[in-house]
């Protein structure tokens, strides 16, 4: 495994025409950190990791990932995206596929496992996410938080080095959120490096090593868990964690 840090951002900076979504990010992501990234719609969060996994383009800056620098050549897409896991708020499952299936295709697909095999490990991660008796059954069947379960289990069963997971709650009923956020700290205490954006900030509060506050395209803040949420420095940090605690 690479000795570079799972993540290095230096200078990055994406626009839609006028509008400016990302300006000039610096960001490292240790190996085994939870970091979780927080702010208002429309700060920058869900755009910074979907260009990290090469899902939307930038214009400034450089991305590496495990020492592999994001260009658009499709072998470093490939490179970097063979090393990360994506789950996303909405499921992304295939409707005409068994839970099982759904797991198994990638493996088959870009890891090139035979499909006994592939099907042996999406198996052996359903049960890690702790639903093994869904293997059979098709999306529709599912409750929300199970077809969330299905996608982590997808994506951990490419073993990467790093997860992504972009509002993994937000389409999910409030009793459904629980399990999802209960497989996240299990993967937690297994030492993946995860990188959330969530509006959970009583999750984020317990789950996460370090906090990230976006806004307007830019990291405000950023620190230990204890200390930004005990004693954030910014007034627009402030003004955030007193909106969405009051709401927790």
């Amino acid at each position: 495994m690479s000795a570079d840090p799972p993540v290095e951002i230096r200078g990055l900076s994406k626009w839609f025409g006028a509008f400016r979504a990302l300006d000039g990010i610096d960001l490292t992501i240790g190996a085994a950190e939870r970091l979780v990234i927080c702010g208002p719609s429309g700060s920058g969060k869900s755009t910074l990791i979907r260009t990290i996994n090469a899902l939307e383009s930038f214009q400034e800056g450089e991305i590496r990932v495990g020492g592999v620098r994001l260009t658009r050549e499709p072998a470093a897409v490939r490179a970097i995206r063979l090393q990360v896991g994506m789950v996303f708020q909405q499921f992304n499952l295939f409707p005409h596929m068994t839970v099982l299936e759904n797991c198994a295709l990638p493996l088959r697909r870009v890891r090139g496992l035979a499909p006994e095999t592939a099907r042996d490990r999406a198996m052996s991660y359903l049960d890690k996410v702790r639903i093994p008796e869904q293997a059979d059954k098709y999306p529709a069947q599912l409750s929300g938080g199970q077809q969330q379960r299905v996608a982590i289990a997808r994506a951990l069963a490419m073993e990467p080095r790093l997860m992504l997971l972009d509002e993994p709650t937000s389409a999910l009923d409030p009793e459904m959120v629980k399990e999802v956020l209960d497989t996240m700290v299990a993967l937690a205490a297994d030492g993946m490096t995860m990188a959330v954006v969530t509006h959970e900030m009583g999750f984020a509060r317990h789950f996460a090593t370090r906090e990230i506050f976006m806004d307007q395209g830019r990291i405000i803040e950023q620190g230990p868990t204890e200390a930004f949420f005990a004693d954030p420095r910014e007034e627009r940090t402030r003004t955030f964690l007193r909106q969405v605690l009051r709401r927790d």
